[in-house]
């Protein structure tokens, strides 16, 4: 029986959103512990090699970072498997580029490129509040963060914006209807609309109901939902599409439309 934690992963078994290539060998990169799950993050091995196509191997991704080139959130990662995910932003200060990890409605890491405001701030998803030792009160968000001494109206589900230079709160959004949210799991994930109401079950997962620009109305369970913005203003800047999720039809119509004007 194997012994302690696991090292490597099959390029067959490696998550669908990475889009590697079913041939293009036997294994495939395996992210390192970090402060996202390995289904849920993108190894800046792939990020580079993959998505910007700034390295051709793993090996120059892997010299590319060890360079000290790539900054996740602020911080110098060396680590070419270092997972990145949701709302992480990547700064690459050779290039000016900044990206943020957001999913597109195929449920993928898009390459969002952000203006270098915007790279100053990310939003945090409250998973838990709890009192510590000696009645000191903690958040912890999605990314792994731990912060004392919250604002006492944040509770869980909430969303803050976090200062990526001081790490501190600089502002937060209420978990209520009306404002504007993604899903970030399930069948929609990716999807961007407006929250109608939320469904308690006891004893069961909450349903969330939510509208999109579109009128078109998807439920979700509650932990797939992270609120971005107060009302219909969203706190980042959002990807091609604005989250809206077409048909296979429209789909179909929008790419003979583009090769037509081609």
């Amino acid at each position: 029986m194997a012994r302690g934690p696991r090292k490597h992963l099959k390029r067959l078994y490696a998550p669908k959103h990475w889009m590697l290539a079913k041939l293009g060998g036997h294994f495939a990169p395996r992210p390192s512990s970090g402060p996202h799950k390995v289904r849920e993050c993108l190894p800046l091995v792939v990020f580079l090699r993959n998505r910007l196509k700034y390295a051709l191997t793993n090996a120059e991704a892997k010299s590319i970072c060890m360079q000290r080139l790539v900054k996740v959130d602020h911080k110098v990662r060396t680590d070419p498997t270092f997972p990145a995910g949701l709302m992480d932003v990547v700064s690459i200060a050779k290039t000016g580029e900044n990206f943020r990890f957001i999913y597109d409605v195929k449920g993928r890491f898009n390459v969002h490129r952000i203006q270098p405001l915007e790279a100053e701030y990310k939003l945090c998803r409250i998973e838990k509040k709890w009192m510590a030792n000696n009645a000191v009160p903690m958040i912890s968000t999605h990314d792994g963060r731990v912060i004392r001494y919250p604002d006492p109206e944040i509770n869980a589900h909430d969303t803050v914006k976090v200062n990526l230079k001081t790490g501190l709160i600089d502002g937060h959004v209420v978990f209520e209807p009306g404002n504007i949210c993604m899903a970030i799991g399930g069948s929609n994930v990716g999807r961007i609309g407006i929250l109608m109401d939320r469904e308690k079950h006891d004893g069961d997962h909450d349903i969330v109901h939510v509208k999109d620009a579109r009128n078109h109305v998807f439920t979700t369970r509650l932990r797939n939902v992270f609120i971005i913005g107060k009302g219909d203003d969203p706190w980042i800047s959002l990807p091609k599409g604005k989250g809206i999720r077409l048909t296979i039809a429209e789909e179909r119509d929008a790419k003979r439309g583009a090769v037509a004007a081609a």
